[in-house]
């Protein structure tokens, strides 16, 4: 019996495995229901947390970047790091992909355009963080208003 295929990562369908080494974060991101549960972590760090933080939010998908002590935890995020082999690229710390990291960095900037970009591969999502802003709390709070639906931003 065959594994299910994994999620295409901007319609590239590139498999991952565990990295020998994993890299130093950067950012941390999440997708659908854990980028939620990101954001209200987020909402609950001070006001010192939130100005070292620059960020992009969109429709289900949230990505902090800050120094990677800083960074918050929730489960199911992903933490991502620069490989020196593919700079423009924010992977997953502990994953690395099965094509060269120089491929995959080429083939997604041809077909996305901006970088950085962050690479989710479980959802396969791809985020261009290069206008990433600095964290505001009134933004977060905007943001998880509409994300969650509840009018709660706690």
């Amino acid at each position: 019996m065959r594994p299910p295929p994994e999620p295409a990562v901007a319609g590239l369908p590139v498999r991952w495995r565990p990295r020998v080494l994993p890299l130093e974060p950067v950012a941390v991101a999440g997708a659908g229901s854990v980028a939620l549960a990101l954001g209200h972590r987020a909402s609950r760090a001070d006001d010192a947390a939130l100005a070292a933080w620059t960020g992009v939010a969109g429709p289900e998908v949230l990505v902090l970047l800050g120094a990677a002590a800083s960074l918050p935890w929730v489960d199911g995020a992903v933490y991502l790091g620069r490989d020196p082999l593919a700079p423009a690229l924010l992977l997953p710390c502990a994953l690395e992909p099965d094509v060269a990291p120089s491929w995959l960095e080429r083939a997604l900037l041809a077909g996305q355009g901006d970088a950085p970009l962050a690479v989710l591969p479980a959802s396969g999502v791809l985020v261009s963080v290069g206008s990433a802003q600095p964290v505001a709390r009134a933004s977060l709070t905007e943001w998880l208003l509409a994300a969650d639906g509840t009018g709660a931003a706690s």
